[in-house]
């Protein structure tokens, strides 16, 4: 939890909040006097402040890896006086006022005042450089990313009262918010990351327009969005940010399979709120990262934490709820197959927000199998044909088939699966979590007798032609998969007992009949 700032009126006044600020920034600060003497020294007599986020972290006790300068100084002018004091330079914005350097292992950005105007066809800023810091604060997205710490003398700069917000965990902007936000529709999204990092509310009068401007959000490229999603997903309370983008509809232009979850609850048909659901089942994965003791394993199972592939799964899991809805006429509701339309509509809305393949071919796949587990059971579980409770006990060939189905995501679907039950019966939570400990005691053992994890036919490619008299080609895939089948139901056998196999499976194919 990120610690709350005394307001300034408190005993604490603002003079003691700057010195713990300065303090939190110790071991950067020498660098930073250093470079402020700079850029006022020498003739030049520019102006430099340290902005935005690194001042706002300092006042919240949090480390900041940026270190985001603002200056009177031109482009041209920051290239010159940076050169011969950093070990390298180099232009990573100049047409916006931007240039980054590295001394030691410190990396600084610097960036003229900026005094923009923006196109509200295109949302691309019209680049302006002013000569006022107050000015360059205004245009910043939030009071709390609007302060400053004039270089080398450390004067604070608060002219939009940021440090009122912090105190307060508000998030307000230092212009009007229907002009902010209309200026960069973006500014929207951060406002829920931000919710999400640091627990911060938002000020009423932003979120009314945020909900009225929200429509906006989509000329914002996908790319942008992409990125203030994923820093949401993997902040410590994505929950608050996803919250906030569904009850300001900003959700139902970015992620719209979200708030679509949010289905009528038929006092006659009564059936979880999937939203609500979807909710639980994210922040009980997160709760599920890290080392967790596996039975039978003798190495703690680690997933690593934030895990975005697991976050994005325990969201979207149930995405396909809504198309396959159906009433029964005994007065239940069903969602037949939810998984697999659900495993589309990932792939869908994860490419057009520009995540990588990798990742959405592995939340896709969990999502695919995230209900697999209940068909299996064990002694003293209940068994249905729902999708809450559970069936029959497997066999090991159908254990065999989970690790392999899930391969390198088996840890992820572990998490994953334990976290979707969200029941507040019990029993039935703890039959559910006794039963998903057999199947990993099982697992486990298997993995172990079998090295599952990358298991094979027990004839290769080319043994597999030489015994049919084959060439490489569709026929030589059919009975490579037929092996690896026929390996998964029977376990390991032996070369001989699979070469059998394969000669009684080819003697029923209509190439080899062809062949008599």
């Amino acid at each position: 939890m990120v610690p709350t700032p005394p307001r300034p009126d408190d005993s604490s006044s603002r003079a003691e909040l700057q010195r713990r600020a300065v303090a939190q920034l110790a071991p950067v600060l020498p660098m930073l006097q250093e470079l402020g003497s700079l850029f006022a020294g020498a003739g030049a007599g520019h102006e430099l402040a340290l902005v935005g986020g690194p001042v706002r972290d300092a006042f919240l006790g949090r480390a900041s890896s940026d270190l985001d300068l603002t200056t009177s100084a031109r482009p041209e002018q920051i290239e010159a006086l940076l050169k011969p004091w950093a070990d390298t330079t180099w232009d990573i914005g100049r047409d916006f006022g931007t240039i980054g350097a590295r001394k030691g292992d410190a990396i600084v950005e610097v960036t003229t005042y900026r005094a923009d105007a923006y196109d509200r066809q295109t949302r691309k800023p019209i680049v302006s450089f002013g000569d006022s810091l107050t000015d360059d604060l205004v245009r910043r997205d939030f009071t709390v990313n609007a302060m400053a710490l004039r270089l080398p003398d450390l004067e604070f700069v608060d002219p939009y009262d940021g440090m009122g917000a912090l105190a307060a965990r508000t998030l307000m902007t230092p212009s009007a918010p229907e002009v902010s936000f209309g200026d960069d529709p973006l500014r929207m999204m951060r406002a829920a990351r931000f919710a999400a990092q640091l627990g911060f509310t938002v000020d009423q009068r932003a979120r009314a327009a945020m909900t009225e401007l929200a429509p906006s959000i989509e000329m914002i490229s996908a790319e942008r969005v992409h990125d203030e999603l994923v820093k949401l997903m993997l902040a410590p309370d994505p929950r608050a940010g996803l919250t906030l983008l569904v009850d300001t509809g900003i959700a139902d232009h970015v992620l719209p399979e979200l708030p679509a979850l949010r289905l009528e609850v038929d006092e006659h048909h009564r059936h979880k709120d999937v939203y609500e659901h979807s909710l639980i089942v994210l922040e009980q994965a997160m709760a599920l990262e890290g080392e967790r003791v596996v039975p039978g394993l003798a190495e703690p199972e680690l997933v690593p934490g934030p895990d975005l592939v697991l976050r994005l799964a325990a969201l979207l899991h149930d995405i396909g709820k809504p198309a396959t809805r159906r009433f029964e006429r005994q007065g239940g509701v069903s969602f037949h197959h939810h998984e697999m339309v659900g495993a589309k509509l990932v792939r869908k809305r994860l490419r057009e927000l520009r995540f990588d393949k990798d990742t959405i071919k592995a939340v896709s796949r969990l999502t695919e199998l995230h209900l697999r587990f209940h068909g299996y059971g064990g002694p003293g579980v209940p068994t249905s044909r729902t999708a809450d409770d559970i069936d029959s006990p497997w066999t090991d060939s159908a254990v065999r088939r989970y690790i392999t189905d899930a391969g390198p995501l088996l840890s992820r679907l572990h998490l994953l699966t334990r976290s979707d039950c969200t029941t507040r019966n019990r029993r039935k939570a703890a039959a559910l979590a006794a039963a998903y400990d057999s199947l990993e005691v099982r697992i486990a053992a298997l993995r172990e007798q079998e090295e599952l994890d990358a298991v094979r036919p027990e004839l290769n490619g080319n043994q597999i032609a030489e015994t049919l008299g084959i060439k490489p080609g569709p026929v030589l895939g059919r009975a490579y998969k037929h092996l690896l089948a026929f390996r998964l139901d029977a376990g390991p056998v032996g070369e001989d007992a699979a070469r059998a196999e394969l000669l009684r499976w080819w003697a029923d194919q209509p190439e080899r009949l062809d062949q008599s």
